[in-house]
């Protein structure tokens, strides 16, 4: 538990915006919505069945002191964030999109997930049923890099693992802030926004998804095959496919060596959407062989 996004670069030496938050010529939050391919694959019951101890809704676990407060990860808040990615769940074949969409689910189920392996209905109906990072909740202070000053971190502010994907670090808050409200500042100073507000939350995720940070692609490219290896990428087995997603959020933390068993459940996770939204799990799926990207290549 206590899973957060860790992207396996030199922290801190982000020097720049990625050309797509260059180009924005508006925030995303007032952007006006787009249609999203997300609900011609999933509905509000089947969201139920996928995630039914989310945090709100369980009954079990060390989460159950919070089943009484609102349903915090609904499938309303999702649906209303993705309409502000178009692109999110929005190319290539039907079949492109559901394992988009499969792979996107394993890793914020995974991220999120309080299950364990006797767990009633099994270890994958546990995902989204945490918020935050545990064991940060009351702060820290190793996710602000103040060596970066592009996205300098506020004193006494904690940037731990909050929402679907546990968005961590000042500089991917202040990223993240700069491309959703137009100001990186709102989320330097107050990163707990995530927390109270699920499209934020959820939108926190697919931002991260859609973005290609330093010197790797997007999860987004690598999945839609709108991504290709380079000759360096070919030698280091980084091959297009869900292991190399995997690749990007985590790097040398879960892939080239064998698998641990926190990447053992998200693989589960990845195979259960698959099956779920019937739709072929595709190659590559494990990182065990593929190389931690450089931040030399």
């Amino acid at each position: 538990m206590g899973r957060h996004v860790f992207l396996w670069i030199c922290i801190g030496t982000i020097i720049g915006l990625p050309a797509l938050l260059r180009a924005q010529s508006q925030p995303l939050d007032e952007k006006r919505d787009s249609a999203t391919f997300l609900t011609h694959i999933l509905s509000a019951s089947k969201w139920d069945q996928l995630f039914p101890n989310r945090y709100g809704k369980a009954h079990l676990g060390p989460n159950a002191a919070d089943s009484g407060k609102p349903d915090f990860y609904t499938f309303q808040a999702f649906v209303a964030a993705a309409r502000k990615f178009p692109a999110f769940l929005g190319e290539g074949s039907p079949a492109v999109r559901r394992r988009e969409l499969a792979a996107f689910l394993a890793h914020v189920a995974q991220e999120t997930s309080g299950g364990w392996d006797q767990a009633p209905g099994g270890y994958v109906k546990w995902g989204l049923y945490f918020k935050q990072e545990q064991g940060c909740i009351a702060g820290c202070p190793q996710y602000s890099i103040w060596s970066n000053t592009q996205y300098p971190p506020v004193a006494g502010v904690s940037y731990h693992g909050r929402g679907p994907l546990q968005l961590s670090y000042n500089y991917l808050y202040g990223m993240f802030s700069q491309a959703w409200f137009g100001d990186p500042q709102v989320l330097l100073q107050h990163p707990e926004k995530i927390l109270e507000d699920s499209v934020l939350a959820f939108a926190s995720a697919i931002w991260f998804w859609m973005t290609p940070i330093a010197n790797k692609p997007s999860c987004h490219a690598v999945i839609t095959g709108q991504w290709h290896p380079s000759a360096v990428d070919s030698a280091a087995n980084r091959l297009p496919g869900f292991g190399l997603t995997l690749n990007i959020i985590n790097g040398g933390v879960e892939c080239g060596h064998p698998p641990s068993i926190e990447t053992l459940h998200r693989e589960a996770f990845y195979q259960y959407f698959c099956r779920q939204l019937h739709v072929d799990p595709g190659v590559h799926v494990s990182c065990a062989d593929q190389q931690p990207f450089s931040t030399h290549n």
